[in-house]
């Protein structure tokens, strides 16, 4: 079948970062019986410094450049770090120009209007609450009352943490690239998501801060990486007191940090299946 896999903008995004999450990605796709093989792409740039305009012309750019290696049955984009349903609709438009008829099957993860999936925006986020649910579940470990804590906040974060507050768990804890919030008796996860709507970081949120070295080393039942790749580290990983990883993001967990949670007897529900909901 064709590739399938997402498009993201980041200012440090590397060739071999996308080569590595290609190969994720046929792992994940063979994971979930998706009969599709894994894709990557990524475009090195920092979009928070881009007008829409700026980022309307990069996308539409990006897209014809790729136009001849993409397509319905070739390779199919989707949203990633920093792209979301908009850029989706742009690349889908420019493809459907340069072939001369609308191929919505282009893209996946585009607006509702333009043939999207109801859901498909918190898809990712809901496969990372079932997973952790059910790792609980078998762990004998009630979700309700569960103490989360959550590194990144954005679509797959802030998804989860909703879920996971919703099914009785305290969200206690939420880091994202500019910031660190905590408060043991649970964040206000509606709060904290219009707050991060409107400023772009749980920086400034109403709550205690606290240091990088603190925040891994907090107690609780659920963590979750969900930001980028190689977060938890052989530096960190000794310091982690979760009794679940569930990693929303791709990689968050080095080779190192891998063996040392499992020899420390800390379950760690992997990307390609605990994220495997973006598919």
């Amino acid at each position: 079948g064709p590739g399938k896999g997402g498009v993201r903008f980041h200012q440090d995004v590397t060739l071999s970062e996308v080569m590595a999450l290609s190969a994720w990605m046929s792992v994940k796709n063979a994971a979930v019986n998706v009969p599709y093989g894994g894709a990557k792409g990524g475009v090195r740039v920092d979009p928070r410094k881009l007008s829409s305009g700026e980022l309307e012309r990069l996308t539409r750019r990006y897209t014809s450049e790729i136009g001849i290696i993409i397509g319905p049955n070739k390779d199919i984009p989707a949203p990633d770090v920093n792209t979301n349903a908009q850029i989706m609709a742009w690349m889908m438009d420019t493809y459907s120009m340069n072939e001369g008829a609308t191929a919505t099957g282009v893209v996946t993860g585009k607006p509702i209007a333009l043939g999207g999936s109801l859901g498909r925006r918190e898809a990712t986020g809901r496969g990372v609450f079932v997973v952790g649910s059910e790792a609980a579940r078998n762990l004998g470990i009630d979700v309700k009352g569960a103490r989360i804590v959550v590194q990144g906040f954005g679509n797959v974060g802030s998804v989860a943490a909703k879920l996971f507050q919703d099914a009785g768990a305290k969200v206690i804890a939420v880091q994202d690239h500019k910031g660190i919030v905590f408060n043991g008796a649970g964040l206000d996860v509606d709060a904290l998501i219009q707050h991060v709507d409107h400023n772009g970081s749980v920086d400034g949120f109403k709550a205690e801060t606290l240091s990088a070295d603190d925040f891994w080393a907090l107690e609780c039942e659920f963590l979750i990486p969900a930001g980028l790749e190689g977060q938890i580290t052989g530096k960190n990983a000794p310091q982690i007191k979760a009794k679940i990883v569930v990693e929303g993001a791709n990689g968050p967990t080095t080779p190192e940090a891998d063996d040392i949670l499992r020899d420390r007897g800390i379950l760690v529900c992997p990307d390609v299946i605990a994220n495997a909901g973006g598919v």
